[in-house]
C-alpha cells in the first residue's frame, strides 16, 4: 500500500526525544563524530570539498605520511619494516569497513584515541547517525565533566602551535596518531547547531552518565590510555542503550499524562551464566519481550509529538517546545481537530478505493482525525522504524559481544535476553569500588552483595531479585534461578579478576579494587 508521505510526516527523528537516527550504529563511529564535537563546542562542522586532488584516505596514503615523517627525521625504522608498520596501523591506527575482505575493506577512520582523530577520516565511511549528538548532549548535563573528558583527550596536543607536546607521557599508538595529523589541515567549515540550547529528555539518566565518566578519568593517572579509552567506550554505549530503553517505556506516558517530568523505576533481569538454557534466562528473555513489545508504542507516541509541534508551527531548537506539545496532547483545543480533519482527508484521497476500504476498516475504532492521521502515518512508516529501532538497540546494546548487555541465539529457541558481558562488568566494577563526597575519591572493598545491590541501584540491572517487589511471590524455580546467577556472577568476577574467596571467612570475601586510589 502506497501512502504518500511528505517530508514532514516521514521524518521521525526528534532531537528533543533523541537525537539518533535508527539504524546499525558503530560505537566507534560515535566517538570519532563526538570528539568533533567536543573540539568545536557542539557544533558538527562540515568538510571542506577539495577540488583537483582525491581525498580518499587509504592505507597508502598512510605509508606515505610515513615515509614523509621518516625523511624528515621525526621517527625512524618505517622503511625497514613495512610489513610491521602496517600491520601496527592496521591493527592500532585505523578503523576499517569490510576489515578482512580486501576487495571491499576501506578506512573509515583513525581509531578514536585522541581528540583529532575526527581530522583524518573518510566521512562516508564513518557515519554515526546523530549519535554523538546524543552523548554530547548528555555530557552537557554537567559541563566541567565534559571539559575534564575533553582535556584528557587532548592530552599531548597544543592546540596554540597545533604541534605535538613532546612532555606529555603518551603510548606509542597517540604518538603515531599524532605525527600523521600534525600536518594535516583540519579542511572544516563551520556550520550552524542548535544542540547547545537543547536539554536531554531524561536529565538524571545524563547526569548518571556523566559521573561514570567523571569516576573513569579518575583512573587517567594510573589506567594506560588505551585500556581507559575501552572503558569510555564501553559505558558510552552502554548509556546510549540504557536512555532509548527508559525513553521507550517512558515517552509513551508522557503522551499519555500530557507530563515531561514522568520517571519510571526501570530494571531488568541480566542472565550471567553465559547459558541459553539457564533457569534465569527465561527471566531475562521475558524482560527483552517487554521491551520489544513496547517499541511500537514509543514510535506512535513520537509521530504523535512530531505531528502537534507541526500543528502549532514548533521547532526542535528549544526543549521548551517538548513540553508544549505533550501538553497540548493531553489538553486539546477546539480547534485542534479541523488541522487534522484536512490532513487526513489529503492522505485518505490519494489511495485507491481498495486502498481505502482496507484504511477504513484498520481507523473505525478511532474517535477522532488526530488519532486516525496518527494510525495512517504508522501504517506508512510503523514497520520500517521498528525493525530499524530493534536493530539500533542490538548495536548499542552491543549484542552478543564481551562489552555487551543483549545477547540472541540463532532460531527462536534462544530469543534476546539480558546479560552481562566480561568487558561491561570490568567497566562496571571500576566504577563501583569508588566512592566519593563532594571533593574526593577513593577506592574500596565491596561485598558481592554490596556490588549486586549498586549495580542494581545505579543502573537497573537485577543480578538476585529474591528482595524486588516483582518477584515478591516467586515460585521455588525462580529462587533456583537467581541462585544459579549469583553462582556465575562470582565466577565471573574471579575470571577478572575482582574476587578471590579462597577463605571461609565471610568478611575476607570481598571485591578488591584494581587500583588503589586514595582521597584526593
Amino acid at each position: 500500500m502506497a501512502i504518500k508521505l511528505n517530508k514532514d510526516e516521514s521524518l521521525f527523528r526528534n532531537e528533543l526525544i533523541f537525537t539518533v537516527d535508527a539504524k546499525a550504529v558503530n560505537i566507534d563511529n560515535t566517538l570519532v563524530n563526538l570528539f568533533m564535537l567536543l573540539k568545536h563546542n557542539g557544533v558538527r562542522p562540515k568538510q571542506r570539498a577539495r577540488a583537483d586532488i582525491n581525498s580518499f584516505i587509504s592505507i597508502d596514503t598512510l605509508k606515505n605520511v610515513f615515509s614523509k615523517l621518516e625523511e624528515e627525521g621525526s621517527i625512524k625504522g618505517f622503511n625497514e619494516n613495512p610489513d610491521a608498520a602496517e600491520l601496527w596501523m592496521r591493527s592500532n591506527l585505523i578503523n576499517m569497513v569490510y576489515r578482512g575482505n580486501l576487495d571491499k575493506e576501506k578506512i573509515s577512520s583513525l581509531r578514536p584515541i585522541h581528540l583529532e582523530s575526527y581530522r583524518v577520516r573518510n566521512a562516508a565511511n564513518t557515519r554515526d547517525y546523530n549519535t554523538a549528538d546524543q552523548v554530547y548532549l548528555m555530557l552537557s548535563a554537567n559541563p566541567i565533566v565534559r571539559e575534564d573528558l575533553k582535556n584528557f583527550l587532548m592530552e599531548g596536543w597544543d592546540q596554540t602551535t597545533n604541534k605535538i607536546n613532546l612532555g606529555a607521557h603518551l603510548d606509542v599508538d597517540s604518538l603515531g596518531l599524532l605525527h600523521i595529523i600534525k600536518n594535516v589541515k583540519p579542511g572544516f567549515l563551520e556550520s550552524s547547531s542548535t544542540l547547545n540550547h537543547i536539554q536531554p529528555l531524561l536529565h538524571e539518566q545524563a547526569e548518571l552518565f556523566c559521573d561514570d565518566v567523571r569516576r573513569l578519568l579518575i583512573y587517567k593517572s594510573l589506567i594506560p590510555r588505551n585500556v581507559l579509552i575501552d572503558y569510555l567506550k564501553t559505558i558510552t554505549s552502554f548509556h546510549l542503550s540504557i536512555y532509548i530503553q527508559k525513553l521507550i517505556h517512558i515517552l509513551p506516558r508522557m503522551v499519555e499524562e500530557g507530563n515531561h517530568t514522568v520517571r519510571k523505576d526501570w530494571n531488568i533481569v541480566v542472565d550471567v551464566t553465559d547459558d541459553y538454557e539457564s533457569k534465569i534466562a527465561r527471566l531475562s528473555a521475558a524482560d527483552a519481550e517487554t521491551l520489544s513489545n513496547r517499541v511500537y508504542d514509543y514510535i506512535k507516541a513520537t509521530f504523535q509529538i512530531n505531528a502537534a509541534l507541526r500543528r502549532q508551527k514548533l521547532d526542535k531548537s528549544s526543549s521548551d517546545n517538548f513540553r508544549k506539545a505533550v501538553e497540548l496532547l493531553k489538553d486539546k483545543p477546539q480547534d485542534f481537530e479541523i488541522y487534522f480533519e484536512t490532513q487526513w482527508d489529503n492522505l485518505y484521497s490519494a489511495l485507491d478505493d481498495e486502498e481505502k476500504g482496507l484504511i477504513s476498516d484498520m481507523v473505525k475504532y478511532e474517535d477522532t482525525y488526530f488519532d486516525r492521521y496518527i494510525e495512517l502515518i504508522l501504517k506508512a512508516r510503523g514497520n520500517y522504524q521498528f525493525r530499524y529501532h530493534m536493530q539500533l538497540i542490538d548495536n548499542l546494546s552491543q549484542k552478543n559481544g564481551e562489552r555487551g548487555f543483549l545477547a540472541q541465539g540463532r532460531g527462536r529457541k534462544h530469543p534476546r535476553r539480558y546479560v552481562l558481558g566480561t568487558r561491561l562488568l570490568e567497566t562496571l566494577v571500576q566504577i563501583l569500588v569508588i566512592e566519593s563526597d563532594s571533593s574526593s575519591f577513593q577506592t574500596r572493598t565491596l561485598s558481592i552483595e554490596e556490588l549486586m545491590q549498586g549495580v542494581r541501584d545505579r543502573y537497573g540491572l537485577i543480578i538476585n531479585g529474591i528482595s524486588e517487589d516483582r518477584f515478591s511471590g516467586a515460585d521455588l524455580n525462580t529462587h533456583l534461578a537467581f541462585k544459579e546467577n549469583v553462582g556465575a556472577f562470582k565466577l565471573k568476577l574471579r575470571q577478572i579478576g575482582f574476587y578471590n574467596d579462597l577463605s571461609d571467612a565471610y568478611n575476607l570475601q570481598r571485591i578488591r579494587p584494581r587500583y588503589e586510589l586514595n582521597a584526593k
